[in-house]
């Protein structure tokens, strides 16, 4: 199991977002514990998983359909 572990320091350097930015804004919102970083041994120090911060920012946005639903109950492809 290879995986790079990054502090938020090390991480900001990588991302360009600063320290203090990913551990307030992008930590439990946009990173996911156990996913994208972990607390080792249940403490307070947090490293961010390097390979799955780098899906994340590569992943594709999903395609957003909009439909407007018509008067006779068709829909408009808009």
């Amino acid at each position: 199991m290879e995986q790079t572990l990054l502090n938020a320091k090390e991480l900001s350097q990588r991302i360009k977002f600063s320290a203090p930015y990913i551990n307030h804004t992008l930590k439990d919102n946009v990173f996911i514990e156990g996913v994208h970083y972990i607390k080792p041994f249940g403490g307070r120090k947090i490293f961010y998983i390097w390979e799955e911060i780098e899906r994340e920012l590569f992943k594709k946005p999903k395609s957003v359909q909009v439909l407007v639903p018509m008067a006779r109950g068709g829909i408009c492809h808009g």
